[in-house]
């Protein structure tokens, strides 16, 4: 005995919680930035928890730049994550750089070894600080949502945020 209805899709799964308050996030970015309106956004976010498949959510936020990312990585919260991440990034760095020259120093070694390590630190902390600047165009502070996104995944679903592969 099958405990899914008879004209269910079996393709067709489920949006959660999470998946919804994400979309509803994006949609009231949107208004902050003036691209949707206050009754175009409440009935939008209506609709957002409302959706019983992920499918749904897709279209809320398909005419926003990016899906509706984009508004997400420019909001207070998320520049303030990003730069309090970047902040520890550096603390830690400079933590393991000190670590590194001290036994270096203990080591008594005549060359000095923790260059290499030290130009990695610094490589990683220029990157993170890169991607930090350009949040908008690389998969921003969330790495595009719980659906993938950026530049490198096409996310758990296939093609795009919602649709499933074909």
């Amino acid at each position: 005995m099958s405990t899914q209805p008879e004209n269910a899709d079996p393709r067709r799964v489920r949006a959660s919680d999470p998946e919804r308050e994400e979309v509803v996030a994006m949609l009231r970015a949107a208004v902050a930035e003036g691209r949707l309106s206050l009754e175009e956004g409440d009935e939008r976010m209506a609709k957002a928890y409302a959706a019983k498949y992920r499918e749904e959510l897709g279209p809320l936020t398909a005419d926003l730049p990016d899906g509706g990312r984009e508004a997400l990585w420019r909001t207070p919260e998320a520049l303030h994550a990003m730069r309090r991440r970047l902040r520890l990034h550096g603390v830690s760095v400079v933590a393991v750089a000190g670590a590194l020259v001290a036994l270096w120093i203990l080591s008594g070694a005549h060359f000095f070894w923790p260059l290499i390590p030290l130009i990695i630190l610094g490589l990683s902390l220029r990157r993170h600080f890169w991607m930090a600047r350009h949040a908008g165009r690389w998969g921003g502070p969330w790495g595009g949502g719980p659906w993938g996104g950026g530049p490198w995944g096409r996310g758990p679903w296939g093609r795009g945020p919602w649709g499933p592969s074909r």
